[in-house]
């Protein structure tokens, strides 16, 4: 076999200080979500900020989700008591 070469991801480490601005920018909020998604998608994003980014972009959905079904489910019993 020949021997192949394979990108790597950034294995960096994050400092506090990194981790401290990234959650300041992510308090931001459309930035928030624009950062989040550049971050768990690009190949140059350190590894562990990366997973954090996929799982918060995971998380939002869940929610917004959620949000949806008991402000659905709130509208359907406040139109059911109407009639």
């Amino acid at each position: 076999m020949e021997n192949q070469e394979y990108p790597t991801r950034n294995q960096s480490l994050m400092t506090v200080g990194d981790w401290l601005i990234t959650l300041i920018l992510i308090a931001i909020p459309l930035v928030g979500i624009i950062m989040l998604l550049v971050w768990a998608f690009s190949s140059s994003t350190p590894v562990s900020k990366a997973n954090f980014a996929k799982a918060s972009l995971i998380l939002m959905v869940v929610g917004f989700i959620l949000i949806f079904i008991f402000y659905g489910a709130l509208a359907a019993l406040f139109v059911a008591g109407i009639n």
